[in-house]
């Protein structure tokens, strides 16, 4: 059926009983839909829905059936994106995230990459259960995003900015792993336009073009 989608594979089930048959989903009205090793997320009119994994419901448990996230209801959304431990999506310009925050992935403050003198000064983020704002360019709406595991992306008017577990693929030419957004000097310097980005589990990949 044209408003429906069929998903099958090892998580189609996480009851006892594992199934292997695909699990038909009403997609009716889909703007975007994302899925991961983890989790899956549907962009829907006015409300996101997510199962399995990295949920934004509130707590650590797992659904097996789409749940709508009650803080999003209402928002138009543009673009989801699921990462290997996290989601992401844009609601009105705006970027939402949850999940796990190990590596900075999510934007919010992380123990594990702040200093020793640090520590004592601010609320450090491990798991995120609901979704967060996170301000990535106060003068910016975004566009579009993407997750790969453990690091994240996103573009807004011309820009590329990433975050997260860092061996090159932010492109801020070092491998220290960031827990806020941060702009990729590369494309303003080259006065390149950034009009999309896609990543990969462990890469990145942007479409630009010159100004």
């Amino acid at each position: 059926e044209d408003s429906c989608v069929r998903l099958a594979g090892f998580c189609a089930s996480i009851s006892s009983n594992e199934s292997f048959s695909p699990v038909t989903v009403n997609t009716s009205g889909c703007q975007d839909a994302a899925i991961s090793e983890t989790h899956l997320t549907l962009a829907l009119p006015g409300r996101i829905e997510s199962w399995h994994g990295q949920l934004g419901h509130g707590g650590l448990i797992s659904e097996e059936e789409p749940r709508t996230v009650e803080a999003l209801w209402g928002m138009t959304m543009r673009s989801v994106a699921a990462g290997g431990w996290h989601s992401i999506c844009v609601g009105g310009g705006d970027l939402y995230v949850w999940g796990w925050n190990e590596s900075g992935q999510l934007g919010l403050p992380s123990r594990g990459l702040r200093k020793d003198e640090e520590l004592h000064e601010e609320v450090f983020i491990s798991i995120q259960a609901f979704p967060a704002l996170v301000d990535v360019s106060p003068s910016c709406e975004i566009s579009t995003v993407s997750c790969g595991s453990r690091h994240t992306a996103a573009v807004t008017t011309g820009y590329l900015y990433t975050w997260g577990w860092e061996y090159g693929q932010l492109g801020h030419q070092t491998t220290s792993s960031l827990d806020e957004p941060q702009c990729v000097e590369f494309f303003r310097n080259e006065n390149l336009h950034v009009v999309d980005v896609v990543c990969g589990s462990w890469n990145t990949f942007t479409a630009a073009v010159k100004k």
